[in-house]
């Protein structure tokens, strides 16, 4: 891992491969190596994967203040300090906020997004009150406890049974996230604003992966969506959760390789 100063604070990040620049962002309460064995697709396809930790997540420090707007400036100090000209940003989850979030200050950078399990919405009121309490969990039961319950429920209830080992894997890594960036992440997504009109605007293809049995964020939401780019590549996987990257490894780096060789193909032709 490297690292980098953004706000007086720490930012990790990886860089492996060489080609054009794919940036991986991950979700809440995960870290840049819930892309570990994801990437390895993209980097033996001859393009360069950059995977960022957010702040308060793996080895980037908490905010005083953090917001989603303040994520996407630290992705975006990570790209300006690798020179990047052009990216395909592909961000899961709360990483798809960050994601839209940078796509709304610098467009021009962008080849093509991807909302893995995301999408652009503002919380609803009760989605907002659940995430209150969530942060009032975690300040008097510790974040560990929030993370155990939180995790096993990110996956379809098929996967987690039969892959204890993977979902460990992520509550031991969550576990050791300071609790400051837990809370911060909650507030965070608390307070983003709805940015569909990103959607609406985008002058790039846009990836949409969707999982059938997602419960955090329903498939119905997850393709209501689908309609706003003008160029939209849509996947929804059966019998999947919230965490296809591990559900069905194979399958999304299919997709999302494709969707990176279309965004070179269509850049060409601009």
């Amino acid at each position: 891992m490297r690292n980098m100063e953004f706000q007086g604070r720490k930012v990790g990040y990886d860089v492996q491969g060489r080609g054009p620049a794919v940036v991986l962002l991950h979700g809440f309460c995960e870290d840049s190596s819930v892309w570990d064995d994801f990437k390895t697709d993209l980097i033996e396809e001859h393009y360069r994967v950059i995977c960022i930790d957010l702040p308060g997540f793996g080895q980037s420090e908490a905010l005083p203040h953090p917001t989603i707007e303040a994520y996407a400036d630290a992705v975006h100090a990570v790209v300006e300090s690798l020179d990047l000209q052009q990216i395909i940003l592909i961000g899961h989850s709360m990483g798809g906020y960050t994601a839209l979030a940078f796509a709304e200050k610098h467009p021009s950078l962008l080849l093509g997004l991807g909302m893995f399990h995301s999408s652009p919405y503002a919380d609803s009121a009760e989605k907002k009150e659940a995430r209150r309490r969530s942060i009032q969990f975690v300040e008097e039961q510790g974040h560990v406890i929030f993370v155990k319950q939180l995790l096993p429920v990110l996956f379809s209830e098929n996967f987690a049974r039969s892959n204890s080992y993977a979902v460990d894997r992520l509550v031991h890594a969550a576990s050791s996230y300071p609790a400051a960036g837990i809370i911060g992440g909650l507030e965070a997504m608390i307070q983003r604003p709805d940015r569909t009109s990103i959607l609406s605007e985008a002058a790039y293809p846009v990836l949409f992966i969707i999982g059938e049995e997602d419960r955090a964020i329903p498939a119905e939401q997850s393709l209501s969506q689908t309609h706003l780019p003008a160029v939209a590549s849509v996947h929804v996987l059966e019998k999947v959760g919230h965490m296809g990257m591990i559900e069905a490894q194979k399958k999304t780096q299919r997709i999302v390789r494709e969707f990176a060789g279309f965004c070179l193909s269509q850049s060409k032709n601009r």
